[in-house]
């Protein structure tokens, strides 16, 4: 790793795999485990930096392939990089692009060279390789950069899949290749679909790089749930035990567990401000629609435990009623909330880790 990287392990559950640990940055240190949340186009949706920071945030992402189309990585960096640009100061993890050309299936097309697919902004048609990916990413300055991956969708068969998993490995010998700022620390991306034997075969090709973290990819692509943990359960250990283990596009609390109890330190996930923007706060782990009606008369807070801004100060009334009325403030508030909860959800995983009663505490999601 990178002298300006680092991951110390403090302490291990004596009945599972989970760790608690700090990876340390430029721009500070991460405590794991962490939820991250996702600010794709330099900007977690609906909430400011500074209310970003009282949710406990640590470390938040952005998007390469939403931020080469707008407004360009030219703008960004004559802004000062991606920190200044967004007035965040703390860690900054930015996205390949392979994801979200892996949803753009009707309009792109993958060979070895890359990805070529049409701008859905003006049209024009766009050919990112994972060279241009590594390129617009170091442009960008985030702290870790990830890999350009191919991402198979879950309907994909074996053969598509080992050849995706196989593209995988070789577009990532050219992004180490084309990587040149040693400020910034490379993860590779465990690809493999559900087929145990493939994920290991790519586990044990990329620990080989000795790159400065790993990411397993390719879950939550339309898997069922008992699924993607049996995938996580077999992949997590198989990746370096002193460096950070991250699982993309995963927020859930059933998710976070069973992960964490297999050995993975971060997640992110849209979900937080997603659900907000459809009027759905996370609860304790519920899902609730703050449009029903048996909260329109209910003036206590979501979650009287909870200390963020939105539960110290405002209501289940109050929140519905700006739900209802289609009220900007309650896709903040909302947000607001949820990310407090999953990033608590992580924070108290954490001491449970620390203190050794993680499985006393939380095995009861490992069971549901």
């Amino acid at each position: 790793m990178s002298a300006n990287f680092s991951f110390q392990c403090l302490a291990k559950c004596s009945n599972s795999s989970a760790r608690a640990g700090i990876f340390s940055t430029p721009h500070g240190v991460v405590e794991t485990p962490r939820f991250m949340p996702v600010g794709t186009l330099a900007n977690v949706k609906t909430i400011t930096p500074a209310q970003l920071k009282e949710t406990g945030a640590q470390m938040v992402l952005s998007n390469t392939y939403h931020l080469h189309l707008q407004p360009g990585e030219a703008i960004v960096a004559g802004a000062g990089g991606l920190h200044k640009f967004m007035g965040w100061d703390k860690p900054m993890l930015t996205d390949s692009g392979g994801f979200q050309v892996f949803s753009l299936s009707e309009m792109r097309k993958i060979t070895e060279e890359g990805v070529s697919f049409r701008s859905p902004h003006d049209g024009r048609i766009i050919n990112l390789t994972p060279e241009k990916s590594i390129e617009i990413q170091n442009i960008l300055g985030a702290d870790v950069i990830m890999a350009f991956d191919e991402c198979p969708p879950a309907t994909a068969n074996r053969t598509e899949v080992e050849a995706a998993t196989e593209r995988t490995y070789r577009w990532l010998l050219r992004c180490v290749e084309a990587h040149n700022r040693s400020e910034q620390a490379l993860f590779g991306i465990v690809q493999g679909g559900i087929y145990a034997d493939l994920r290991s075969k790519a586990a044990n090709a990329l620990t080989e790089l000795d790159l400065p973290g790993y990411a397993i990819g390719g879950v939550s692509v339309g898997e069922e749930p008992e699924l993607i943990h049996e995938i996580v359960r077999q992949t997590a250990p198989l990746l370096p035990a002193h460096k950070p283990r991250y699982l993309m596009g995963v927020g859930t609390h059933q998710e976070m567990v069973v992960a964490i109890a297999s050995g993975v330190d971060l997640f992110d996930c849209v979900i937080p401000t997603r659900w907000a923007r459809h009027g759905t706060a996370v609860v304790k782990g519920e899902r609730w629609n703050v449009k029903n009606a048996k909260f329109r008369e209910d003036f206590t807070p979501l979650d009287e435990t909870c200390p963020c801004y939105t539960c110290q100060n405002f209501t289940r009334a109050y929140l519905s009623h700006l739900i209802r009325a289609q009220e900007i403030l309650a896709y903040t508030l909302l947000s607001i909330h949820n990310i407090t909860e999953l990033i608590r959800f992580t924070q108290k995983i954490r001491e449970s880790i620390l203190n050794d009663t993680f499985t006393t505490e939380f095995g009861h999601w490992l069971k549901q």
